[in-house]
């Protein structure tokens, strides 16, 4: 048995050598050895369209036109074609900075428009149809500008705005590839917010710009009443002024404006920040996230304050109502800042909603009218009104985001 067993092992290995050695399977081994790899295939571009691009083109629009046309008074026809400073000679004086204005006030536009339009429209069919519209625009708003006083149509403005909307819109052709289809931004707002926060995040941004106008309480936008006053004031032909007619049995002094500055200072800051907080995911980092945006806005109230004013006023805002409002609204965030985002969202609402209130039924503050005295418009007045019409639309834009279907639906 033995024996049989040992020829048996001779007879299996003699076999599995010979098949070892045989041609078939070197011929395979070599095929497969012979065998190309696999490439990684690059990922493909995404050529998506981008919601946040076209909000953003219209809150431009908006504040190219107010700007465009501020201050809205003293309408008026002097009798010459809307379009009759067209055929006009050059203006002989003018100064760098006005043009420079000009043509970087136009830039944005040009460029958010051509990404607007990727990725229905694309190359030199997209620059050509922004820089068109943006002359269109400039020639339309130069126009209007024929019926105010305070405004002078110049066939130079219109040259440099049209230029700045086309290098914004050369500019947007280059960069669309880093900003729509590769962009790391995209990519770090798909892990750190909500898939809905397009429009909140625009939002958001904006506060930061709307602190440039001066504002009687900081972070107290939306003071509409005196605006209204001055409208029933000019239509009326007799000076109304609607908050001391509300007031005008109950007397307000200095303590309860300090108050009032406190409460809305909370207020106002609280109702921002939840704003960008209610959009966060949880692996967001929510206090970084936090803290840089009231750097922002304190940074641009501060910037506004000293080329507007002078720069030993860069932080004349920071009264100790101010600081003290900073404070409790920290106070308050340190408690929703973690909530879930529907309480975050309505917390937002009622805050923004309550300033609001709180702000447009104080009658004037007499302290902060008598600051803006020494304060000279001049140069700056298209920045000035795009500036006031931030701080007063903001709460109306925050306030249509937080209550907006895609919420609901979500």
């Amino acid at each position: 048995m033995a024996a049989l067993y040992r020829l048996g092992g001779t007879r299996t290995a003699s076999r599995v050598t010979r098949h070892a050695n045989s041609n078939t399977l070197r011929r395979m081994s070599a095929s497969v050895q012979r065998e190309p790899p696999k490439l990684r295939s690059r990922p493909e571009p995404r050529r998506e369209a981008s919601a946040s691009v076209r909000i953003a083109l219209v809150f431009y629009l908006l504040l190219v036109v107010y700007a465009s046309c501020y201050p809205f008074s003293g309408w008026r026809d002097n009798g010459l074609l809307p379009w009759s400073w067209l055929f006009e000679p050059m203006p002989r004086y003018w100064t760098v900075f006005d043009l420079s204005v000009n043509v970087l006030g136009y830039v944005p536009l040009g460029l958010l428009g051509v990404l607007a339009l990727y990725p229905r429209l694309r190359g030199i069919s997209a620059v050509l149809l922004v820089a068109g519209a943006g002359a269109l625009l400039a020639t339309s708003l130069e126009c209007l500008q024929n019926y105010l006083p305070s405004r002078v149509p110049s066939n130079l403005d219109l040259m440099t705005n049209a230029s700045g909307v086309a290098i914004g819109a050369l500019a947007g052709q280059l960069c669309t590839t880093a900003v729509l289809e590769r962009s790391w931004l995209r990519s770090l707002r798909s892990h750190w917010f909500s898939h809905q926060a397009s429009r909140g995040l625009i939002v958001v941004g904006l506060w930061p710009l709307a602190q440039l106008y001066p504002q009687p309480f900081l972070f107290g936008h939306g003071q509409w009443l005196p605006t209204l006053s001055n409208w029933l004031s000019l239509g009326l032909e007799v000076p109304v002024d609607l908050g001391e007619l509300i007031w005008r049995d109950v007397g307000i002094g200095v303590e309860q404006f300090l108050l009032a500055e406190v409460v809305i200072t909370a207020l106002g800051m609280t109702g921002a920040v939840l704003t960008l907080l209610c959009q966060a995911k949880p692996q967001a980092p929510r206090i970084l996230l936090a803290c840089g945006l009231l750097a922002a806005a304190i940074g641009a109230k501060s910037l506004a304050h000293a080329v507007l004013f002078s720069p030993t006023d860069a932080f004349v805002w920071m009264t100790p109502s101010a600081i003290s409002g900073l404070v409790v609204g920290a106070v308050m965030l340190g408690g929703l800042s973690f909530a879930p985002p529907v309480a975050q969202r309505r917390a937002a609402i009622l805050a923004l909603t309550a300033s609001l209130v709180l702000l447009n039924i104080l009658p004037s503050n007499p302290y902060f009218l008598a600051t803006l005295q020494d304060w000279v418009q001049g140069k700056f007045l298209n920045f000035n009104g795009a500036a006031r019409f931030l701080s007063l639309s903001w709460p109306l834009f925050a306030l249509w985001f937080l209550t907006h279907r895609v919420h609901r639906a979500t």
